[in-house]
């Protein structure tokens, strides 16, 4: 049956996978409102800290994917849930990011500052976006001096935007680390570690989720140690490149071009003799250190790359793949 109907919730990345640069991506706006219409719950999970809730919720409504505040689940709510098991209530915070940081602190009752002259409980890191203060990285490197205990929303080091992939919140994590001396390690919420599957699981209640994204080390990997299937689509920052030689808990259950996938019956991939794996009109085999696909005329692309995924991590196990995949990348134009 399609994804829509074998699951319940669609959890989904923003960034990469629904928009890109404040843009809709092709064919998102038309798949979710399908998806919608059939029954599938969709909740919106991002690491990205900078924006509330609400804000998220009306961008994504602008685009045409009708949304409200309780749909949009976000690293600085999976930050300030955990800040606030570990301090005492009231507790002021040194805030380096945006006012998505400061709703969700307040959420949970901690008073957001500026200054770690305040002598705050704890510093937090998120994505404060491009024109963030350079000043801001100082007063959070003074307080983890100090020993203040440290968050991050997330410590994803890129972010993909209309002109390209810039630098996200990891890196500026990195910054504050160095002018720390390097040794102070921040407490992080965001996906891919448990905070944030918690969040999510408390806010949208899902009983049968699929997680949605274009990144291996932070979507797929959340849902593999979240103990749920994925769908990764190539509309972010993972090609197929990538893909072939992702360790096991970068593998995701399925693959599409776009979030069209979440409408269509997944096909399935089989294991043959003599090491070759089929999936649709491709099959694809490791032979002499290369990965070897072969493909009838007309045959579904993305059909080529299930193959060719089967194939490598049949080969690589718990490891990663070795086997060149030049000539079978140029097959499916990936």
């Amino acid at each position: 049956m399609p994804l829509s109907a074998a699951y319940d919730t669609a959890l989904l990345d923003l960034d990469g996978v629904v928009y890109a640069g404040g843009e809709a991506i092709p064919h998102a706006v038309e798949a979710l409102g399908v998806a919608r219409g059939g029954g599938m719950h969709l909740a919106y999970v991002t690491n990205n800290a900078l924006r509330t809730p609400e804000e998220v919720a009306a961008h994504l409504t602008e685009l045409g994917v009708p949304a409200v505040a309780g749909d949009v689940v976000t690293s600085a709510q999976a930050v300030a849930r955990l800040i606030a098991d570990e301090v005492p209530p009231g507790s002021r915070v040194l805030v380096i990011g945006g006012e998505g940081l400061r709703v969700a602190l307040r959420e949970r009752g901690l008073v957001p500052v500026e200054s770690a002259d305040y002598e705050p409980a704890a510093v937090v890191q998120g994505y404060g976006g491009p024109d963030l203060p350079w000043g801001r990285f100082a007063e959070a490197a003074y307080a983890v001096q100090r020993g203040v205990p440290w968050y991050a929303s997330n410590t994803d080091l890129t972010i993909p935007g209309a002109r390209g992939i810039g630098p996200g919140n990891g890196a500026a994590v990195e910054v504050v680390r160095i002018a720390a001396g390097g040794r102070a390690e921040p407490k992080v919420a965001g996906k891919p570690l448990p905070p944030m599957h918690r969040e999510t699981v408390l806010r949208t209640g899902a009983a049968r989720p699929l997680v949605v994204g274009d990144r291996l080390d932070t979507d797929i990997e959340g849902a593999f140690n979240g103990g749920v299937d994925s769908l990764l689509v190539f509309t972010g920052v993972t090609d197929v490149a990538q893909l072939l030689v992702a360790p096991p808990e970068h593998r995701p259950t399925y693959v599409a071009a776009d979030l069209r996938g979440l409408l269509v019956e997944q096909p399935e991939v089989v294991a043959e003799a003599g090491g070759f794996v089929v999936c649709g009109g491709w099959r694809a085999s490791v032979s002499g250190g290369e990965l070897v696909l072969e493909g009838a005329a007309g045959a579904d692309v993305m059909d080529g790359v299930r193959a060719l995924c089967g194939a490598a991590w049949s080969a690589a196990g718990d490891g990663v793949c070795a086997a060149d995949a030049g000539k079978a990348l140029a097959l499916v134009g990936r």
